[in-house]
């Protein structure tokens, strides 16, 4: 049993949805750790769609949850003081501008970790991250994390045909960088 602040979290998030009927699904790098890649992170991204989010905050905002600011779609947890960051089903990764890669619905492309709680599906979490690092030149970690659940994995060069196209040449490279071994 992971016992991290963040587990903690995760956890009480998912005690809170399950009793609202809320569907989500864990993203980033909880996901990424559900998928084999074993990284610290800071907070808990959620993929969730903007109606259950404001559903949610209206019911247990100043319950043990905490804007991050006023109108922030981000919030805390007071209990833990970790951050949770909103992925909005429909919205856009990365530059967060218009692309063939959208944020979709949660109980789409879910499937349950270890405890049974929803996180992003692998393939799922590879376009996310893939079209993120695309887009966001700050953000090269999610790139980083493709290479690594490739080579954690084994994923074959063929999964790009059943990713969407937009990010498949970029499957492509990253499947390339993670056949080179580090020699450290």
């Amino acid at each position: 049993m992971e016992a991290s602040p963040i587990h903690e979290t995760m956890r009480r998030l998912t005690d809170v949805f399950r009793s609202m009927d809320i569907r989500f699904a864990i993203a980033g790098a909880m996901a990424a750790n559900a998928h084999g890649l074993k990284r610290t992170t800071a907070d808990v991204d959620i993929l969730i769609r903007g109606e259950d989010l404001n559903r949610f905050k209206e019911a247990h905002r100043g319950l043990g949850w905490v804007d991050i600011f006023s109108g922030s779609k981000n919030f805390r947890d007071a209990v833990t003081n970790v951050k949770v960051d909103a992925l909005l089903s429909g919205g856009y990764p990365g530059d967060g501008l218009p692309k063939p890669v959208v944020f979709p619905f949660p109980e789409d492309v879910s499937t349950l970790n270890s405890e049974g709680i929803p996180v992003l599906d692998l393939n799922t979490l590879l376009e996310l991250k893939m079209a993120s690092g695309m887009t966001a030149p700050h953000r090269p970690r999610d790139l980083d994390d493709v290479i690594q659940l490739i080579r954690i994995n084994h994923l074959s060069t063929d999964l790009s045909r059943s990713l969407n196209p937009y990010v498949a040449a970029k499957y492509q490279e990253l499947w390339l960088a993670a056949q080179i071994a580090d020699d450290y």
